[in-house]
């Protein structure tokens, strides 16, 4: 499988330990970390750790969250990618969809840049019938994201660490044509 492709201005790539600052900055911002159910790290430690277990998925389930980079600068912005989750919400073998940006590159379009990105990738090159999404539901921009632009169904709501979620789906035969 690659590890790695571009959009029109991104380019997503496998999470590095090289990594770290970039993400460390990211998980320790309070205002990036407020729909996100855990609280901001403090300690670049932590962002090791998880770029390790980050790295142990690629190498599980041939897939998880990767680098998002600036194509014109090679700033790298953030993360996105499909997550395996063996259960959750009352549904197995999940593929899901996540991103996540330094607050200084947001409302720029990255979001829904990356998740469509992430949906075309699952669905061309995983050959996945089905991909979803949670999402807090007082994630007014990511909501709007999943429902709207991408075309995610919201199938339910539930609760996820004491925060109300909402549950979004896109199925291969409901993937609008473009």
């Amino acid at each position: 499988m690659k590890t790695s492709f571009e959009s029109a201005r991104l380019l997503f790539r496998e999470l590095q330990p090289t990594d770290a600052e970039a993400m460390f900055a990211l998980d320790s911002d309070p205002d990036v970390m407020k729909y996100v159910g855990m609280q901001p790290l403090t300690d670049i430690a932590q962002t090791r750790e998880i770029i390790a277990n980050i790295r142990q998925q690629y190498i599980d389930y041939g897939i998880g969250r990767w680098a998002v980079v600036l194509k014109d600068t090679g700033e790298v912005i953030g993360w996105a990618g499909l997550k395996f989750i063996k259960h959750l919400n009352g549904f197995d073998d999940n593929y899901d969809l996540g991103y996540r940006f330094l607050k200084k590159h947001w409302n720029n379009g990255y979001g829904f840049e990356s998740a469509q990105a992430w949906i075309d990738f699952g669905f061309d090159e995983m050959e996945l019938d089905r991909i979803t999404a949670y999402v807090d539901v007082n994630n007014a921009a990511s909501v709007n994201i999943l429902e709207h632009k991408c075309g995610m169904r919201k199938i339910n709501t539930f609760l996820d660490e004491g925060d109300v979620c909402a549950w979004y789906e896109i199925l291969r035969e409901e993937r609008p044509l473009r």
